[in-house]
């Protein structure tokens, strides 16, 4: 099984996988980890480095991606996925998430994987939750030959799983 999950910031995108792995005993990735060399602060792996990474996860037999990201370079997560969710909570709730996280990080009591800064958290509510389009999302996995399914929570994606993947009934 291999999961593709998009969503705008503070959609339960991470979450989600999270839950997904722990429930069908596969891997998750961050698409954001790719990306970012954790080592030191605003650091980018090189291009090269993120998409051979991105490349050996997609080949593997099932994963399970999650990102906002939905740029040339993540091309092979959509066409390689066999289920696309596009996680799409209230923006209210989604709002509420990001301050949620930047207030627990900020004080040091949930760690993250960066240290976030006002502007940071501005963006993410302006740039990367209110003007995030879903309708974008759709129109681009499209044009690779995907649908997508809009889910708002966990159950919804659960129950898409399991009616997709039903189990095999033996006749007698």
């Amino acid at each position: 099984m291999k999961i593709r999950i998009i969503g705008a910031c503070g959609s339960g995108k991470s979450t989600l996988a999270r839950e997904l792995s722990r429930k069908y005993n596969i891997a998750f990735y961050e698409m954001d980890n790719l990306i970012w060399d954790r080592s030191a602060e605003n650091r980018r792996y090189p291009d090269e480095v993120r998409d051979s990474s991105l490349q050996a996860i997609v080949g593997s037999d099932a994963w399970i991606i999650e990102g906002a990201q939905l740029k040339p370079w993540t091309s092979s997560s959509i066409l390689e996925a066999d289920l696309i969710f596009v996680l799409h909570p209230h923006v209210l709730v989604r709002d509420y998430r990001i301050i949620k996280r930047f207030l627990l990080s900020r004080t040091g009591l949930q760690t993250w994987n960066y240290r976030q800064s006002f502007s940071n958290l501005c963006k993410m509510i302006v740039e990367w939750n209110h003007q995030y389009d879903v309708q974008d999302v759709i129109e681009m996995t499209s044009k690779h030959g995907k649908d997508v399914v809009v889910i708002t929570n966990e159950k919804q994606a659960v129950e898409k799983i399991n009616s997709t993947y039903k189990p095999a009934t033996t006749m007698f």
